[in-house]
């Protein structure tokens, strides 16, 4: 899986229904601008967005018309398609074949280049699963489960770690090479020795900079929160990575002890 910036960029939905509504709210929130095609009424929810981002969405109130349309597909970086016309479905898909622009047609996983997934946004912090558009609803348990093992400081902690990155790159300035391996190595340790819990500290500058003159400045020490006297937390002794481990060990196991009832029935049934 790849994250395709669309911020800025021209994207196409044909649709307006309750499916093109979820597609409106994820490219919305990619910053993308939307030229919407859909004929009156639209789904509640798309109506909603309309008056919410009046800058950000072109809707055309009419029935897209294929190879006629003076939309052209080429004229943008993504086209979707959430419509019930399967014909005119597969016609945009061959559209955009031609002009090699990615399509993705709802609810048929062969005429797509992507697929949605199960998403969940905090803050910077983007997480999407993906069944390859085999099992929706199994990737939006999966991500669930995901969610429920973050710790409620995430937001905080991506937030420390990026500013005491910032810092880092200020301190050691320059791009690639060994200096670039070795500031990666430091701070992949950092995170490994302080874990979620702690790391939402780091927004503070005074405590970076210690970070970075205990740390980088002597040889590349991975500082420990106690060198610099922050507290354990909880969540260094219960890692989130356990957690969503254990999780998903769960659900499997449920799963397969599910199969096997189901099949102990239907022998039992044959009897």
């Amino acid at each position: 899986m790849i994250a395709y910036r669309l911020d800025k960029r021209p994207v196409l939905l044909i649709g307006g229904g309750n499916v093109a509504s979820g597609r409106l709210y994820f490219l919305l929130e990619s910053g993308a601008h939307v030229t919407l095609v859909a004929p009156s009424p639209l789904d509640p929810s798309i109506v909603h967005r309309l008056a919410e981002y009046p800058d950000d969405v072109t809707w055309h109130d009419r029935v897209y018309s294929g190879r006629d349309d003076p939309l052209k597909v080429e004229d943008y970086a993504m086209v979707l398609t959430a419509i019930d016309d399967n014909p005119l479905s597969y016609a945009v898909y061959e559209m955009c074949k031609e002009k090699r622009v990615v399509v993705n047609v709802a609810d048929v996983p062969p005429k797509c280049d992507f697929y949605f997934g199960a998403q969940m946004r905090k803050g910077p912090l983007q997480i999407m699963v993906s069944t390859g558009g085999q099992g929706p609803k199994i990737g939006a348990m999966v991500r669930d489960i995901i969610l429920d093992a973050l710790p409620p400081n995430v937001e905080e902690a991506i937030a420390g770690v990026g500013a005491l990155r910032g810092d880092l790159r200020k301190r050691a300035p320059g791009v690639g090479g060994d200096l670039g391996r070795r500031r990666m190595e430091w701070m992949i340790g950092i995170c490994d020795e302080w874990g979620l819990g702690e790391m939402a500290v780091l927004r503070d500058e005074v405590l970076r900079k210690k970070v970075l003159d205990q740390g980088w400045d002597k040889g590349g020490r991975i500082v420990a929160p106690s060198d610099v006297r922050v507290k354990r937390s909880w969540t260094n002794r219960n890692r989130p990575n356990d957690l969503i481990e254990g999780a998903v060990r769960g659900l499997m196991a449920g799963l397969v002890i599910g199969a096997i009832g189901s099949m102990w029935w239907l022998k039992s049934s044959a009897r």
